[in-house]
């Protein structure tokens, strides 16, 4: 059985070869049993990682927009299997891009409406505006489009104008990482007359205290923001500005789903504890525990499954803004099925696991996020620890 001076031992050793610093905090029952910070928030100022590091959390954004999200379907403010024309005209006449085996690329109508669901589970057919695909192309104009109208504006504004773009594929039909959290972030908004930021601050943050957590710049958080390095192929690293913090500004408007959020290893475990155990946080009841049970049921069929998976997710299934474990054997994980949660671009991890109500928090910021082989490790002796 593995002990928690295994996983310092493992922290230790990664410093030395992965990431400048790094930090985990596991927790049971509500109860923190491990945390552990190593190496440095910034190497040339000598700044360590410690309980009050701030990390970008890019992609982790996503579990807490899909939370608040579900936290309003259990209000009855919308349901999954809705047209999403309902909550934004803009997109009742949705258009599909066809590929013909001859390289020709079509426009049609689409055949079916995008359902609220297909936000939630990234079967709407909208990357993010980059890449290579023709509708990544259009999005990016839009938003350049955007710009140059209005400077700064707010996610139901983007979302609005991107029911314009034509979709990757027929809605519901394949799964292709990207747009969809933002489309559930601006429902959020319309839905409860609240900026994303307030619903977030009011319905989560402040119940859970989770006071270091946000999209704007406060108090000291920028001075205790995590330095971003880009690790070259001789192992040296090269501090980069850390991107989309310009968002985190104080006069900033946008606010997305799929990133944009900051926080703690400690405040994100609190997150993290209220949905491994059953939506209840220090007697703060944020969602219901039925509802987290369909957010982390696999909502992908056969062919989208195909499209999802990959070494570092295997075994896996996705459900509504969460990967969830379908079968341990062929995750190669000592976990549990049923296991949930998500990973940031920059190498934050977390693993929610509501049958033994435990959850593993894991933080650092570097390019390549090498996040298979840090993750994955952190999972495997975390899990260990469990009696």
């Amino acid at each position: 059985m593995a002990k928690f001076d295994d996983l310092s031992r493992l922290l230790e050793q990664f410093v030395k070869i992965g990431p400048p610093g790094c930090g985990c905090a596991v927790a049971k029952d509500g109860k923190v049993l491990y945390e552990g910070y190593f190496g440095y928030a910034d190497i040339e100022e000598k700044r360590p990682v410690t309980e009050d590091t701030v990390f970008r959390l890019f992609s982790m954004t996503k579990v807490i927009i899909c939370t608040a999200g579900m936290m309003l379907f259990e209000r009855g403010k919308f349901l999954l299997n809705e047209p999403l024309y309902e909550y934004f005209p803009e997109y009742r006449d949705t258009h599909v891009y066809i590929n013909h085996p001859n390289g020709n690329v079509e426009i049609r109508k689409a055949k079916n409406p995008i359902l609220v669901k297909h936000a939630f589970t990234m079967a709407c057919g909208m990357p993010y505006n980059f890449g290579n695909f023709p509708t990544a192309k259009e999005m990016e104009k839009v938003k350049a489009e955007l710009v140059k109208k209005h400077g700064k504006y707010d996610i139901v504004t983007e979302v609005r104008a991107m029911g314009s773009v034509p979709i990757a594929f027929e809605p519901g039909t394949r799964w292709l990482y990207g747009y969809g959290h933002d489309i559930v972030a601006a429902l959020i908004q319309v839905v409860s007359g609240k900026t994303v930021g307030q619903f977030l601050q009011e319905e989560i943050f402040d119940p859970l205290g989770m006071k270091d957590t946000g999209y704007r710049y406060k108090d000291d958080i920028e001075k205790r923001m995590i330095s971003v390095y880009n690790k070259d192929e001789k192992g040296e690293y090269k501090k980069i500005p850390g991107f989309l913090d310009e968002f985190h500004k104080p006069d900033a408007i946008y606010e997305m789903g799929g990133a944009g959020l900051y926080s703690t290893v400690r405040d994100y475990l609190k997150f993290s504890q209220m949905l491994a155990n059953g939506g209840v946080y220090n007697g703060q009841r944020i969602i219901g525990r039925k509802t987290i049970d369909l957010m982390r049921a696999n909502h992908l069929n056969e062919e989208q499954l195909r499209d999802f998976r990959n070494s570092y997710l295997a075994g896996y299934g996705y459900g509504l803004g969460v990967r969830t474990m379908m079968d341990i054997a062929e995750g190669h994980s000592n976990g549990s099925v049923g296991e949930f949660g998500w990973t940031g671009a920059l190498g934050t991890y977390v693993s929610i696991d509501p049958s033994e109500r435990f959850s593993i928090v894991y933080m650092h910021q570097m390019l390549p996020n090498m996040e298979e082989y840090h993750h994955l490790r952190v999972r495997a002796v975390a899990n260990g620890c469990l009696e």
